[in-house]
Order: structure tokens, then sequence, then C-alpha cells
């Protein structure tokens, strides 16, 4: 396996130029110049994202609460974990709370921070933490403006089953999954803290 902590310099680009390519009111797109580690240049194209949370959310029966909601990219509905971006200046926890209460109406007595996750690097910025929720309590979802999606629950195994099939492609789910399956089985720990 490679060290982590070896020197990266040989393979470290540097910008030459960036520039704003679109923005919208959401995306920004940006288009730089960069200098390649043997001198030769060449163009990056990408998306620089504000962050996001995604939320396990684990009942006291074990199960796990899920939502389906449309997708226009893929142009389908998606089973996936809550989840929702960040906020200017918002912290991941506190994003976590908010996401998790509106789009489920569910709100936790614990929650435990599993890591980040990156799952567009070729071409965004965007880092997704995964929390972990436990002591759910139900209450009433308040979904945002133009939010459509349906609140359900399944097993560990009924979500791998759908990963296996190819029903569920979401990565941020998948790699919800891979997290809880090592928790579980021991492997990976979760540090839990009380709700803020």
């Amino acid at each position: 396996m490679t060290d982590p902590s070896k020197d990266d310099a040989h393979l470290r680009e540097a910008t030459v130029e960036s520039r704003q390519a679109y923005r919208g009111v959401f995306l920004d797109v940006r288009c730089d110049t960069v200098r390649l580690p043997d001198g030769s240049t060449a163009m990056r194209e990408y998306i620089v994202h504000p962050g996001a949370v995604m939320v396990v959310p684990i009942l006291d029966d074990g199960r796990l609460v899920v939502e389906r909601q449309y997708r226009h990219p893929l142009a389908r509905v998606m089973l996936e974990f809550p989840a929702g971006k960040l906020d200017p200046g918002e912290p991941a926890l506190t994003c976590a709370v908010r996401e998790l209460a509106e789009e489920t109406g569910y709100r936790a007595r614990e929650w435990a921070r599993a890591g980040t996750l990156h799952n567009a690097i070729a071409y965004s910025s965007e880092g997704i933490e995964v929390w972990f929720a436990r002591g759910l309590e139900a209450g009433r979802a308040v979904l945002d403006h133009g939010e459509f999606l349906e609140v359900s629950t399944a097993t560990l195994d009924e979500l791998l089953a759908l990963a296996e099939s190819g029903e569920i492609t979401d990565a941020k789910t998948l790699i919800g999954l891979l997290w809880l399956q090592n928790w579980r089985a021991g492997r990976w720990n979760l540090s839990w803290q009380p709700a803020p």
C-alpha cells in the first residue's frame, strides 16, 4: 500500500490561470489552466461546490430511514439517504440536524461523524460529510419549496440487495451503506455525541 504521507510534489499541478465559465443559482463552473509536473499546460474544468451532508438515520429497531426523490439529471426517482447542501458558514452537524428534520421529520438524540466523501473528484470540489443519527423521534417534515420526496424505511439487508441489483446507484448512499456495514461488524468506529 502507498504511504499517504509520502512526498507528492512530483504529482501536483499548479494553477496558472483561473476563470469562471458559468455562474448559476447553485453551480459555479470554473475553467483553469494548470502547469503539469512535466512543465506542459492543460485545461481543467470543474464545479466549485459549497459542500453537503448525508445522514444515515437508524431507528431503534435497526431499520434505516430512506427517501425516494426524483433527480432531474438522471430522469429517474432515486432511493437515497437524506442529504443536503451546506448554507454559507453553516457547521456540518447543524446542516445534518436541519436536513434530517426538514426532509424526514425525524430528530435524533445522538449523532456521529463518519468522515468526508468526495464523490466526483475529477470535476467537482464537493465534499459530503457522512453523519449517523440514532435515537430517532418522529415529527413533521418541512420540505423546501420545490422539494418533493417520499420517506420510508428499510433494513440494511434490503438496501444491500438493492445495491447489489443495481437499483441503488447513488454514491453517497452506497458509501453510507459501506460505513454502516463496517460499523455494525465492529471494523470501523463511530464516536457518538448528544444532539446539539
